[in-house]
């Protein structure tokens, strides 16, 4: 666990009894950066999917006085080059009442934290919305860098 210093936002792995919060960040988070609505049992069950398989990921949850406030997903990606994973930052939600508080410096802190402890991570990537200037000086604000690659995806559900 993490705690901010100076405030009562403390950082832990999320659990089952966060499901429902994580469901309500995901859906505000894609109408917020990308104005898409989601199906919210859709989401409910890729939620779930974290929870009930190890290889996925996991998702850290940041709380104030027991309140989730906060949350990203660690996702991972194998590299060959490195023997080591990528952890791949996604899901990214802070509440709008607890932004530019330190909530997500806290979150990061904490991925970084794990990371370096685990010793088989060799670095951290996430992707942001291109025209999403706040979050890209908050990223770059935590040492975080553009990276010389581009993204190219299809797209099947959405």
């Amino acid at each position: 666990m993490t705690s901010v210093p100076g405030s009562d936002v403390q950082v832990r792995r999320a659990s089952l009894l966060h499901v429902d919060a994580i469901i309500d960040f995901n859906i505000a988070m894609a109408q917020e950066t990308e104005g898409k609505f989601l199906d919210s049992e859709v989401v409910r069950l890729g939620v779930e999917a974290v929870f009930n398989r190890n290889d996925l990921g996991f998702y850290l949850i940041a709380e104030h006085t027991s309140r989730p406030v906060g949350q990203l997903l660690i996702t991972y990606e194998w590299s060959d080059w490195r023997n080591a994973f990528f952890w791949w930052i996604q899901s990214v939600y802070v509440d709008a009442e607890y932004r530019r508080q330190g909530v997500y410096r806290a979150l990061d802190s904490h991925v970084h934290s794990e990371a370096r402890r685990r010793g088989d991570v060799c670095g951290i990537r996430l992707y942001v919305e291109r025209n999403n200037h706040v979050a890209q000086q908050v990223y770059s604000s935590l040492d975080m860098h553009r990276s010389h690659y581009d993204l190219f995806e299809i797209d099947f559900v959405l």
